[in-house]
Protein backbone atom coordinates (compact mmCIF):
# COMPACT_ATOMS: atom_id res chain seq x y z
CA UNK A 1 0.00 0.00 0.00
CA UNK A 2 1.52 3.41 -0.81
CA UNK A 3 -0.11 7.13 0.13
CA UNK A 4 -0.28 8.66 -3.67
CA UNK A 5 -1.73 11.68 -1.95
CA UNK A 6 -4.48 13.46 0.01
CA UNK A 7 -6.67 10.46 1.56
CA UNK A 8 -5.35 8.41 -2.06
CA UNK A 9 -3.99 5.12 -0.98
CA UNK A 10 -2.47 2.58 -4.06
CA UNK A 11 -2.73 -0.94 -3.87
CA UNK A 12 -0.83 -2.92 -5.87
CA UNK A 13 -2.17 -6.78 -6.70
CA UNK A 14 -0.54 -9.05 -8.26
CA UNK A 15 -0.45 -13.09 -8.62
CA UNK A 16 -2.63 -14.76 -5.65
CA UNK A 17 -4.13 -12.43 -3.23
CA UNK A 18 -3.57 -14.47 0.32
CA UNK A 19 -5.92 -13.59 2.96
CA UNK A 20 -2.61 -12.70 5.45
CA UNK A 21 -2.02 -9.74 3.04
CA UNK A 22 -5.57 -8.44 3.16
CA UNK A 23 -5.77 -8.13 6.89
CA UNK A 24 -2.06 -6.74 7.31
CA UNK A 25 -3.29 -4.12 4.43
CA UNK A 26 -6.50 -3.78 6.66
CA UNK A 27 -4.76 -2.97 9.80
CA UNK A 28 -2.88 -0.53 8.23
CA UNK A 29 -5.56 1.36 6.47
CA UNK A 30 -7.07 1.64 9.97
CA UNK A 31 -4.10 3.47 11.06
CA UNK A 32 -4.62 5.63 8.29
CA UNK A 33 -8.12 6.57 8.64
CA UNK A 34 -7.16 6.88 12.63
CA UNK A 35 -4.57 9.58 11.53
CA UNK A 36 -6.50 11.11 8.63
CA UNK A 37 -10.48 10.17 8.76
CA UNK A 38 -12.05 9.30 5.43
CA UNK A 39 -9.78 7.48 2.51
CA UNK A 40 -10.20 6.98 -0.88
CA UNK A 41 -8.90 3.73 -2.38
CA UNK A 42 -7.02 2.81 -5.91
CA UNK A 43 -6.43 -1.25 -6.56
CA UNK A 44 -4.48 -1.53 -8.99
CA UNK A 45 -4.52 -5.44 -10.31
CA UNK A 46 -1.13 -6.19 -12.29
CA UNK A 47 -0.82 -9.62 -13.25
CA UNK A 48 -3.15 -10.52 -11.10
CA UNK A 49 -4.20 -14.12 -10.58
CA UNK A 50 -7.25 -14.58 -8.04
CA UNK A 51 -7.16 -15.44 -4.52
CA UNK A 52 -6.18 -17.95 -2.46
CA UNK A 53 -8.08 -20.55 -1.16
CA UNK A 54 -9.60 -19.60 2.56
CA UNK A 55 -12.32 -20.27 3.94
CA UNK A 56 -11.92 -16.84 6.03
CA UNK A 57 -12.90 -14.79 3.20
CA UNK A 58 -16.12 -14.30 4.63
CA UNK A 59 -14.79 -11.94 7.76
CA UNK A 60 -16.09 -8.63 7.51
CA UNK A 61 -15.03 -7.32 10.84
CA UNK A 62 -13.39 -4.53 8.65
CA UNK A 63 -16.42 -3.32 6.25
CA UNK A 64 -18.21 -3.10 9.05
CA UNK A 65 -15.71 -1.24 11.26
CA UNK A 66 -14.61 1.00 8.57
CA UNK A 67 -16.39 0.39 5.56
CA UNK A 68 -18.39 4.10 6.24
CA UNK A 69 -14.67 5.72 6.19
CA UNK A 70 -14.05 4.71 2.79
CA UNK A 71 -15.08 7.47 -0.01
CA UNK A 72 -14.55 5.60 -2.82
CA UNK A 73 -13.08 2.81 -4.79
CA UNK A 74 -11.71 2.70 -8.24
CA UNK A 75 -10.08 -0.71 -9.45
CA UNK A 76 -7.97 -0.68 -12.32
CA UNK A 77 -7.19 -4.03 -14.25
CA UNK A 78 -8.18 -6.83 -16.90
CA UNK A 79 -11.59 -6.64 -17.54
CA UNK A 80 -11.70 -10.56 -16.84
CA UNK A 81 -11.38 -9.74 -13.33
CA UNK A 82 -14.57 -6.81 -13.96
CA UNK A 83 -17.22 -8.55 -12.05
CA UNK A 84 -15.11 -10.64 -8.92
CA UNK A 85 -13.21 -7.85 -8.04
CA UNK A 86 -16.68 -5.38 -8.23
CA UNK A 87 -18.51 -8.54 -5.74
CA UNK A 88 -15.11 -9.01 -3.71
CA UNK A 89 -15.41 -5.38 -2.96
CA UNK A 90 -19.04 -5.13 -2.02
CA UNK A 91 -19.80 -2.72 -4.44
CA UNK A 92 -23.27 -3.14 -4.35
CA UNK A 93 -23.89 -2.96 -0.84
CA UNK A 94 -21.25 0.41 0.02
CA UNK A 95 -22.72 3.57 0.79
CA UNK A 96 -19.13 4.64 -1.11
CA UNK A 97 -19.16 4.74 -5.30
CA UNK A 98 -16.89 1.51 -6.23
CA UNK A 99 -15.76 1.61 -10.12
CA UNK A 100 -13.75 -0.44 -12.16
CA UNK A 101 -11.69 1.07 -14.89
CA UNK A 102 -9.56 -0.90 -17.66
CA UNK A 103 -6.12 -1.34 -17.68
CA UNK A 104 -5.43 1.36 -20.00
CA UNK A 105 -7.41 3.87 -17.62
CA UNK A 106 -5.43 4.90 -14.79
CA UNK A 107 -5.78 8.83 -15.64
CA UNK A 108 -9.34 8.72 -15.43
CA UNK A 109 -9.87 6.14 -12.57
CA UNK A 110 -7.97 8.90 -10.62
CA UNK A 111 -9.74 11.77 -11.87
CA UNK A 112 -12.92 9.96 -11.31
CA UNK A 113 -11.39 8.97 -7.12
CA UNK A 114 -10.45 12.68 -6.69
CA UNK A 115 -13.92 14.18 -8.02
Amino acid sequence: MQHERDNIYRVELGGILRKKDLDRCQEQLVGEIGRIGPIRLLFVLQEFEGWERDRNWNDLSFYIGYGDHIERIAIIGPERWRDETMMFAAAELRRAPVAFFNEDALTGARTWLSS
